[in-house]
């Protein structure tokens, strides 16, 4: 076990991307005035969901909506109760202003596509099969926690209002609908992968020579963007403090055993568990900063950010990832 262990742990941190993003973080590191332009990094995002978007798509036309329904509504009710619990842990625990807490525990309760990638990635490279169709999972799973967090957000800034006797205005709640459900990400996402079931299999072919020959390229590519990113945030660290730091390692690892324990009640595979324990261990930061920029103004970017993209992506691209591949591997041998 233990070889197997340090044999995934190496075959993760020697990927293309994740060394793509560790020489990100260098280049910040020195100070290179490495920097992608703002068009092209919308779009290696833009290109990066609609080709795992198209291509789950098809996957779950391969395996029926029958065998998908199931796990991927669990997937999802796990997506919604992340925030319910992780919101209370940094309002009273971490005493973080509400609002704080409430965009936070959205980024948390959100998806990663990337750290997504990596982990399917990281299951090739180590011969685990998984099913295909998880990508269904990621889509699903990224607007119901940020809709959560926005309402308890909303309902944290009426109640401070209220006490103080100000006036409270109405709140816009189509216009977050609109963001959470309509954002670049999730229409992407749910888009393609709609249009990927619609074409099938026979479609993919026809269009493998741009959505699948060129994937891996571009993901690194896009780490190497995330990773000059990242680096160039280091500083706000400090600003963040322990509680965060810890919260940021911490709340991921214990997300990623109750994915396990989710996956293989309902049935996935090893491979499958291990995808939804990543899921569940990640944070969104393309998303969610997104909406919450728009439905929750007061919050501060440097808290939300910092501790998604600066602290847990590194982590789950990492070390993370494998960790959780472990977890799944003693618990469907314990189970046996």
């Amino acid at each position: 076990m233990n070889f197997d262990v340090l044999h995934a742990l190496q075959a993760n941190l020697l990927s293309p991307p994740v060394l793509f993003f560790a020489l990100g973080l260098v280049a910040a590191a020195v100070r290179s005035d490495l920097k992608f332009p703002e068009p092209l990094y919308v779009a290696l995002t833009i290109y990066l969901l609609c080709a795992i978007g198209f291509k789950g798509g098809v996957a779950v036309a391969d395996a029926g909506v029958a065998r998908v329904w199931f796990p991927t509504l669990a997937a999802v009710v796990l997506g919604t109760a992340i925030p319910l619990w992780t919101f209370p842990t940094l309002r009273y625990i971490g005493r973080l202003p509400a609002v704080d807490a409430a965009a936070i525990a959205g980024h948390y309760g959100s998806v990663s596509a990337v750290t997504f990638i990596a982990g399917t990635n990281f299951l090739k490279e180590v011969n685990q099969p998984y099913e295909q169709y998880a990508v269904a999972f990621l889509a699903m799973m990224e607007t119901p926690a940020i809709i959560v967090a926005i309402l308890l957000g909303r309902l944290a800034i009426r109640h401070r209002k209220t006490s103080a006797g100000t006036a409270v205005p109405d709140g816009g709640l189509g216009s977050v609908l609109h963001e959470a459900l309509l954002g670049r990400s999730v229409f992407l996402l749910a888009g393609t992968l709609l249009v990927g079931f619609l074409c099938g299999r026979r479609g993919l072919d026809t269009v493998s020579g741009l959505l699948v020959t060129p994937f891996q390229g571009i993901l690194a590519l896009f780490l190497l963007e995330l990773g000059v990113v990242a680096g160039r945030r280091l500083g706000d660290l400090r600003k963040v403090g322990p509680f965060l730091l810890a919260f940021g390692i911490l709340f991921p690892i214990a997300h990623g055993m109750i994915g396990v324990l989710v996956g293989h009640a309902v049935g996935l595979s090893m491979g499958g568990a291990t995808l939804l324990a990543v899921l569940a261990a990640s944070a969104s930061y393309i998303a969610a900063p997104a909406a919450m920029r728009l439905s929750l103004p007061d919050a501060n970017p440097t808290l939300y950010l910092t501790s998604a993209l600066v602290v847990t992506f590194p982590f789950n691209v990492t070390f993370g990832i494998p960790m959780y591949y472990a977890i799944a591997r003693w618990w469907f041998g314990a189970t046996s």
